[in-house]
């Protein structure tokens, strides 16, 4: 499936995928909600892992999480041992996006789905957000 978008005409609806991007820097967190709503997401935003978890588990779930591992009070790590300890939320795939050394190894421990350092760059993101919500079409919306 590709990226979803609302048909606004016809019978067709499309299903809308939402990602709950969970980053704690102001001005990250709102050009990447402006950019992935351009490409046809919802966006949900949570300035820490604990707003994080609380959103996550809100119906309609998100079919992924875009996920900052540097966060305050409770940060990526924390919130991802906590997702993959409770069945309810478990299955969303999340992508790590951050500026730490040896990315890759932080995201192999924590069994992350896809990861991207920062400066993030606009196509290898979307094609990896692409291919999870595809992963996880049983979160998507259908408008009414």
């Amino acid at each position: 499936m590709s990226i979803a978008t609302v048909c606004e005409h016809g019978e067709n609806r499309v299903p809308r995928h939402t990602v709950l991007l969970v980053e704690d820097t102001m001005d990250s967190r709102d050009a990447l909600q402006a950019l992935l709503t351009v490409y046809g997401f919802d966006v949900i935003c949570a300035l820490d892992g604990a707003e994080a978890l609380t959103l996550a588990r809100r119906d309609p779930r998100p079919c992924v999480i875009m996920l900052d591992l540097m966060l305050p009070r409770v940060d990526g790590y924390e919130f991802r041992r906590e997702q993959l300890a409770d069945p309810a939320i478990r299955d969303i795939p999340v992508i790590a996006a951050s500026a730490i050394d040896d990315l890759a190894r932080h995201a192999r421990a924590l069994h992350i789905d896809a990861y991207l350092s920062k400066p993030l760059e606009v196509e290898p993101l979307i094609a990896i957000l692409k291919r999870e919500c595809a992963r996880n079409p049983a979160h998507a919306v259908v408008p009414a």
